[in-house]
C-alpha cells in the first residue's frame, strides 16, 4: 500500500471500516498549515510501512465523517483496525513517532 488515498464521506466505510488491513486516517484541511506540514510525513511513512493503508479525509469537504469521530482539531490521525479506532494522535507528528505508534498494532 505505498500510496496515500483520498477518501470521502461516501467511501469511508468501504475504504477504512471494511479494510482488511490496519488503516491510518489523516483528517486535514487545505487551509491548515500543520496539516500541510504533515503531508510529506504521511507520504514517506506510506512508502516505508507497506502493511498499513494510509488515507486522507478533507474535513471541510466531508464533515459527516469528521463529526462522527469527534474531530475538533486538525491534523488528527486515527488508526483503525478491524473497523474500529484503536489509537489517535492530534497535531503535527514526526515520522518516528508515527512509525512507533504503528509498530504497536
Amino acid at each position: 500500500m505505498s500510496k496515500v488515498v483520498e477518501v470521502s464521506d461516501a467511501d469511508f466505510e468501504k475504504e477504512v471500516l471494511k479494510a482488511d488491513t490496519p488503516v491510518i486516517v489523516d483528517f486535514w484541511a487545505p487551509w491548515c498549515g500543520p496539516c500541510r506540514a504533515m503531508s510529506p510525513v504521511i507520504e514517506e511513512a506510506a512508502e516505508e510501512i507497506k502493511e498499513v493503508k494510509f488515507v486522507k479525509l478533507n474535513v471541510d469537504d466531508n464533515p459527516k465523517t469528521a463529526s462522527a469521530f469527534g474531530i475538533m482539531s486538525i491534523p488528527t490521525l486515527i488508526i483503525f483496525k478491524d473497523g474500529k479506532p484503536i489509537d489517535q494522535m492530534v497535531g503535527l507528528q514526526d515520522k518516528e513517532s508515527l512509525k512507533s505508534k504503528l509498530s504497536a498494532i
